[in-house]
């Protein structure tokens, strides 16, 4: 299953350098190339509350039509994740994240053309599965390029650029319905802006080379890795007296049938389905549930709401997981996320007058958020990028993803059912069950913080003494060797602060 690693120069590899290399500048460049794109994911798939809010009115549909436009991007995603996670695998992280970055280009622009309801749906189905194929690659690509100490921190950044794209939209929206402009040109530029981010992010990731790790241990091109490494980072990552780690493959059957990574796919794919019902199916019926609060609100007094509520609340929250989640814990903040989020939704469900007044119903609802975004709306995307072994890291967050978002295109459509057949107030207590079973699906998942992915998968396995093979990988006192590496600059760095 696993090849036999190369005998290495200086008994360091890439990955060895990549744990212990100062956060520095290319770190945060492949952060923004990252971050775009899901800038973009993010900015396509919340605009569409909006969009559905004015087309159900012009061309009368009905609440499952309006459940199909609001979630046939999510079902396209979830076919996406688990396509695109796949193929990341086989052919490379770089060819697939120029590929999903034109989809949805396509994507856009023909849902800002839609003549009508099934033309709608199908352009955002074909969106989604830019969307879906997004998320394993952007997050993993960014996990394989991080060090050991800040990785969360720094896929964090990127999954944070979502807060960008969920304040953009409404104020997209905002801006388009107070010019003056009518609402059915609105809703075809909010769709067909989409497309500008998009085309910038394939200019930025044609600049950006492939993983290092997936280079050396996977394709087995050890020397260009280092190359590469060396030229992206500007000379930080100095690989010149290293070999290439060893190539690492596992079949798909292989990986499919093992114990411990059907355990790792349960508890990344079974959190994120159950979060994604709550988060998306709240977040996409928004307007319709603050509809229930308030029916007399016009569409740009929900927008401004909505506004509220991610300004104050999300936004912070993606700030303080950003900062803290690798001191925290990653799995250890989804715990706390999920906990906070079953409590406030409780609380919504069993108070009547929190959902019947409009402030104190956006300053609870507003403290889930917080606890969304500072908890498992980050880790859901964090952990599945770190538990994997490279082969198989973009196939295992794929299918974590696009379990995930089934979950979140099951909420689309069930929310607003559960809110006209139980009220805003039931619909609310299946959500805090729904964060209930998330806590519980938490505990069967590894804290990897500050670890390498190497140890985290096992894949240093070879380098332990036999008698602790069968033993749970643990950390390596690897900093010593990476000192004492002769003719490496990188040498002298380790020990700097970001």
């Amino acid at each position: 299953m696993l090849g036999e690693p190369e005998e290495l120069k200086s008994g360091l590899t890439i990955s060895d350098l990549l744990n212990e290399a100062p956060t520095s500048k290319f770190h945060r460049r492949a952060v923004l190339i990252s971050g775009m794109g899901f800038f973009t994911d993010a900015y396509d798939l919340f605009v569409i509350g909006t969009v559905a809010a004015i087309v159900t009115i012009q061309w009368h549909l009905s609440t499952t039509q309006t459940s199909w436009v609001t979630g046939s991007a999510l079902l396209g995603a979830v076919s996406g994740a688990f396509l695109f996670g796949r193929i990341a695998d086989v052919i490379g992280r770089k060819k697939v994240y120029a590929l999903v970055a034109a989809i949805m280009i396509v994507g856009a622009i023909s849902s800002g053309l839609s003549p009508n309801f099934a033309w709608l749906v199908v352009s955002r189905f074909v969106l989604g599965l830019g969307i879906g194929g997004d998320y394993p690659v952007s997050a993993v690509l960014m996990s394989e390029y991080s060090n050991r100490r800040d990785r969360g921190r720094l896929v964090g950044l990127v999954f944070s650029m979502q807060a960008l794209g969920l304040i953009v939209g409404p104020l997209v929206a905002l801006a388009l319905l107070s010019s003056g402009i009518s609402q059915p040109l609105t809703w075809r530029l909010l769709l067909g802006l989409g497309a500008v981010p998009a085309a910038a992010v394939i200019y930025l990731r044609a600049k950006m080379p492939e993983s290092p790790r997936f280079q050396a241990r996977v394709q087995g091109q050890g020397e260009r890795a280092a190359s590469e490494a060396a030229a992206f980072s500007e000379g930080i990552v100095n690989a010149s007296d290293v070999s290439g780690d060893g190539l690492r493959r596992m079949r798909l059957a292989d990986f499919l049938t093992n114990p411990r990574m059907l355990r790792l796919l349960a508890g990344t794919a079974g959190t994120w389905f159950l979060f994604d019902y709550a988060y998306y199916g709240n977040t996409l019926s928004l307007p319709a549930i603050l509809k229930g609060v308030d029916s007399n609100a016009s569409l740009e007094a929900k927008l401004a709401w909505t506004l509220a509520i991610f300004v104050v609340f999300a936004v912070p929250g993606y700030a303080m997981a950003v900062m803290r989640m690798d001191r925290i814990g990653h799995k250890r903040l989804q715990l706390i996320g999920f906990a906070v989020m079953a409590v406030t939704f409780s609380v919504l469900g069993a108070v009547r007058q929190l959902t019947t007044t409009v402030v104190p119903f956006l300053l609870v609802f507003g403290l889930s958020y917080f606890f969304v975004e500072f908890g498992p709306n980050t880790t859901t995307f964090v952990l599945p990028s770190e538990l994997f072994p490279v082969s198989m890291r973009t196939t295992g967050h794929g299918i974590a993803a696009g379990v995930g978002k089934l979950g979140a295109f099951i909420g689309v459509f069930l929310v607003p059912q559960l809110q006209h057949h139980i009220g805003l107030r039931g619909m609310l207590v299946v959500a805090a069950g729904a964060s209930i079973l998330g806590f519980l699906v938490s505990l069967v998942l590894p804290e990897p913080a500050r670890r390498t992915l190497e140890e985290i998968s096992g894949e240093d396995d070879h380098a332990r003494p036999a008698e602790e093979r069968s033993s749970p990988p643990r950390a390596r006192p690897r900093r010593e060797r990476l000192k004492s590496a002769s003719g490496s600059t990188f040498s002298s760095m380790i020990d700097q602060k970001p």
